[in-house]
């Protein structure tokens, strides 16, 4: 007996990466007929889009689907729970034998697989008429490539995602044509390691060319890019930068550390004089370019010495953001291995006074801003109906936003910047 097309919620945790591969999964079940639905509640089956970065991310996904074992259509039977991306492919089948709540499991290199997958659980199915994707945000995450080939001694993203894999030119396009048609007006590129794109083509190619390609096919869009590691700066990508409007000119660089020794032990190249000359050369070719980085605090033989390093050079770099995070023992890693493990207290006393520090940082890079004039997307309105929107300075969910008195959704507007509080401004409609 065939059944209505049965209705889909995708619930994902983690990172930005993992939401641009629930919404590729969205829109392969939306164009096969399934419906796609936003209420777990309401669903058929429920797809639980893992994180499994460090612990922590490996519970609050735990505690997820846990969460969606609860629901009154996953306890009766009614809904089926799907377990996805990063927990999967990080854990195989221990994974399915410690966790018999969920029907099925399917790791990130399966996602490609959902429509056959979910067919497979409902094979009587009436199909329905194919929905195209929902119209985009203002601000649209196209993932540029997959996987890692660094094997930072901390990371288990090379064992979770596998080696390195450029996705063609052409297939960016299409997404990055796809989203603008929709209504998008900035791409953000993200992948593993943005640097590396193209190289692992048959005729290499670089990210500074496809930035360039993209920026000139699409004037009127703002590109930006993200997790750019530091061999990835080059000076054609400079350029291009410098050259292009409408790339944003921000760069998210992971330092992750300043003492030579403690990057040597993450299998990370580099030396604090190293980053300085690195940040003083994109500073002298890109006046007024927005920097970003994040270091780790507490790494396996971080001594008190090593730790003020990394401050100093917080505090002789003047970042615009700093992003921190304690170190994270992860099973499967050489660093969990190492000798001279940081207590968890130590850890996070140092994360703190790191994160003390950024806060103030960034609150006087900010404040420098007030009176300026800056191009500001209008991204929408909080609960309390207040307008939003960020600037080329800010990178989505982690810089701020810009309070605006004024503007639709989706336009580009020069306003004055007339206030700050830490990371958030206030603009004026010039």
């Amino acid at each position: 007996m065939q059944t209505a097309s049965p209705a889909i919620a995708i619930v994902t945790m983690g990172c930005a990466k993992n939401e641009v591969d629930s919404a590729h999964m969205s829109d392969c079940l939306l164009q096969a007929g399934f419906r796609v639905v936003e209420n777990p509640e309401t669903a058929d089956a429920i797809i639980v889009n893992t994180c499994s970065f460090i612990q922590a991310a490996t519970e609050e996904s735990i505690a997820m689907i846990f969460d969606m074992t609860e629901l009154h259509n996953v306890a009766r039977g009614d809904a089926k729970l799907v377990v996805a991306g990063c927990m999967p492919a990080r854990y195989g089948d221990d994974l399915a034998d410690s966790l018999g709540e969920a029907n099925l499991f399917v790791p990130c290199s399966k996602e490609d697989d959902i429509v056959e997958i979910m067919e497979g659980i409902f094979p009587d199915r009436i199909r329905e008429q194919a929905v195209l994707p929902k119209t985009a945000t203002p601000s649209v995450y196209v993932k540029i490539s997959d996987g890692c080939d660094r094997f930072c001694s901390y990371c288990t993203i090379p064992f979770i995602r596998g080696r390195y894999r450029s996705f063609e030119e052409e297939a960016i396009e299409a997404d990055v044509s796809l989203a603008i048609n929709a209504g998008a007006r900035e791409i953000v590129l993200i992948a593993q390691d943005t640097g590396r794109w193209g190289l692992d083509f048959a005729q290499p190619s670089s990210l500074a060319i496809l930035m360039e390609n993209l920026a000139g096919r699409h004037p009127d869009t703002w590109f930006r890019v993200m997790y750019l590691q530091p061999e990835g700066v080059t000076d054609q990508l400079l350029d291009v930068m410098k050259t292009h409007d409408n790339i944003c000119s921000y760069l998210d660089i992971p330092f992750q550390h300043a003492n030579e020794r403690i990057l040597a032990a993450m299998n990370r190249r580099g030396s604090r004089s190293d980053y300085e000359a690195l940040i003083a050369r994109v500073r002298h070719l890109v006046p007024g370019v927005t920097l970003r980085t994040t270091v780790i605090a507490g790494f396996p033989g971080e001594t008190e010495d090593d730790f003020e390093e990394l401050c100093s050079f917080l505090e002789a770099a003047e970042f615009d953001y700093v992003g921190v995070f304690p170190y994270s023992r992860e099973d499967g890693t050489r660093a969990a291995e190492m000798p001279d493990q940081i207590d968890e207290d130590s850890k996070m006393e140092r994360t703190q006074r790191v994160r003390d520090l950024a806060d103030a940082l960034s609150e006087a890079r900010v404040a420098q801003r007030v009176g300026s004039h800056m191009d500001v997307l209008v991204l929408g309105e909080e609960e309390d109906g207040q307008l939003v929107g960020r600037g080329q300075c800010q990178a989505p969910d982690v810089d701020g936003v810009v309070y605006l008195d004024s503007g639709s959704i989706g336009e580009i507007q020069c306003v004055s910047i007339t206030d700050t509080l830490l990371y958030e401004m206030e603009g004026e409609q010039v």
